[in-house]
């Protein structure tokens, strides 16, 4: 799996350099962490519709941190779940959520640091 990397400036150069908004998207991302964990868990035990709309929940919030890799994981299960492809589905959760920790883990480290 690829390391992520946050890229700030990138990321401040689309909110045209506000600061504050950077920190409030950090701040729900965070403080959403575990409702989004349990939504995406709970609709791995449910039907296919509901994992397609968690998984596309976590493809925004990945992809609002420029992670193209997370994103993608995100996109492709919720590409398979509309297809009804969900026999493989708790490994690709799985490394999903472990994409989604690591995030987590460098943006509690912008408070830290």
């Amino acid at each position: 799996m690829n390391p992520f990397v946050l890229d700030k400036p990138a990321i401040l150069e689309r909110l045209g350099g506000d600061e504050g908004i950077f920190a409030m998207m950090v701040d729900m991302f965070l403080t959403e962490l575990d409702n989004n964990r349990q939504a995406l868990l709970t609709a791995l035990a449910g039907d296919s519709a509901a994992l397609q709309r968690e998984a596309h929940t976590i493809k925004g919030l990945l992809a609002t941190f420029s992670d193209g890799f997370g994103a993608e994981l995100a996109q492709t299960l919720e590409y398979q779940a509309k297809n009804g492809q969900v026999d493989d589905a708790r490994g690709r959760v799985d490394m999903l959520l472990a994409r989604v920790d690591e995030v987590a883990e460098v943006l509690r480290g912008l408070s830290a640091g």
